[in-house]
């Protein structure tokens, strides 16, 4: 697949399944990049974790992370299969994979070991649940898991629901962004060097990074958080206000967006209040603040008055449900939503002014590639056939 886009001409060949890594490719594969998925035998698990299922019986959360991709299956565990994934790396400038630390030592395709020297400008990006070190160094990761030990979940919640996990994977999709940014500080860095590197991206280590304010709060303070629903600890108002429609929440920073809010619904007295003269003192009386609030909005119209505040300069948000942000007119000016060839999925988040990112490929089929690409690497067909009967090329999820 001959790329477009700020990453076109580099070779990705991807290991990883689930989410983190897959997320990780499908990013480079947005900008350019050549990703080809080498599935296991039995294929990427979240090709079953479904429904929903689409026409060809891909499951929606496998479709959301794995466009721009072809889907070669092989057990490189041993022999051939192993073979051909060398043939892959030849050419190719990053391996991505998230095993179980230590299996692709045990399947002698340890980095240090072999793979640098094999290909020395190989990058290899190591997606895994808490690192390869320490005391839970090598422990399988899952993000709901990690959100619990990186005391995410603590903080998540308000005090009558208790500790809530987060809504969407935060953890594997931040570890997939992390992932990419290290994957091209090291291509960067090739560029002077000539040699690549081992990045490693753990959903530990992304986890406790993500702790913002809650970590720099409590390493200044020495003060636990707590949890405080949707209220900000550090901000106010910042909090979700019932309307008589949609929701609506505030994210005030300052002393101007403070007076225009008052201003806006109709009680710009409320800002010379000296209770709520600047942002330390708001918070301090924050309950009364809710209170006045409460009642400015409850007879409003929450997407009207949000796009109202917006247009006088005060961060507000209508609480949009899932189907009406992706049906949103800025969201489609924005090319959010994408649809290709009976695809439809989030679009590419980061614009490019010379060098657009645009999705390449739809999600592929299991094993949908196989034979092109061992074509392309010089296997007959006589060949391929081989490589089925023994057990190596899958075209069936085993």
């Amino acid at each position: 697949m001959a790329g477009k886009g700020a990453l076109a001409g580099l070779k990705v060949v991807d290991l990883s399944r689930v989410l983190g890594g897959p997320f990780c490719t499908q990013m480079l594969g947005d900008h350019g990049a050549e990703i080809i998925k080498v599935e296991p035998p039995q294929g990427d698990e979240t090709r079953g974790w479904g429904p929903p299922y689409n026409d060809k019986g891909l499951a929606a959360y496998f479709c959301g992370t794995n466009r721009n991709k072809r889907s070669i299956a092989l057990d490189i565990r041993a022999g051939k299969g192993q073979e051909i994934l060398f043939r892959l790396l030849e050419d190719a400038d990053i391996l991505v994979e998230n095993f179980k630390t230590g299996s692709m030592e045990k399947w002698g395709l340890g980095y240090e070991e072999v793979l640098s020297k094999k290909f020395p400008r190989l990058i290899h990006c190591r997606v895994t649940g808490f690192g390869a070190d320490g005391p839970f160094g090598g422990f399988p990761g899952y993000d709901a898991v990690i959100q619990a030990w990186a005391g995410l979940i603590s903080i998540n919640g308000a005090p009558d629901s208790g500790q809530l996990r987060l809504g969407i994977p935060l953890v594997d999709l931040g570890t997939g962004m992390n992932a990419v940014i290290g994957i091209l500080m090291a291509v960067n860095e090739r560029h002077r060097s000539g040699k690549g590197q081992l990045v490693e991206a753990s959903l530990y280590d992304t986890g406790i990074q993500l702790q913002h304010p809650h970590a720099a709060n409590y390493l200044m303070s020495g003060k636990a958080p707590k949890l405080t629903g949707n209220s900000h600890p550090n901000i106010a108002p910042y909090d979700l206000y019932p309307t008589k429609t949609t929701p609506v929440f505030l994210g005030v920073g300052n002393n101007g967006q403070f007076a225009k809010l008052c201003a806006t619904l109709g009680e710009p007295e409320l800002a010379s209040d000296p209770r709520f003269a600047d942002n330390s003192l708001r918070v301090a009386n924050r309950d009364v603040l809710n209170d006045a609030l409460t009642r400015l909005f409850a007879d409003k119209d929450g997407v009207a008055v949000a796009t109202e505040l917006m247009a006088a300069g005060v961060p507000a948000g209508a609480a949009m449900s899932v189907p009406e942000a992706m049906s949103h007119p800025h969201t489609r000016h924005r090319e959010m939503v994408i649809e290709m060839d009976g695809y439809s999925g989030t679009g590419v988040a980061v614009k490019l002014s010379r060098t657009p990112g645009a999705p390449q490929l739809p999600p592929p089929l299991f094993g949908g590639a196989g034979r092109d690409i061992l074509k392309e690497l010089g296997y007959g067909d006589s060949e391929i056939d081989g490589l089925i009967a023994n057990g190596v090329l899958f075209e069936t999820p085993s």
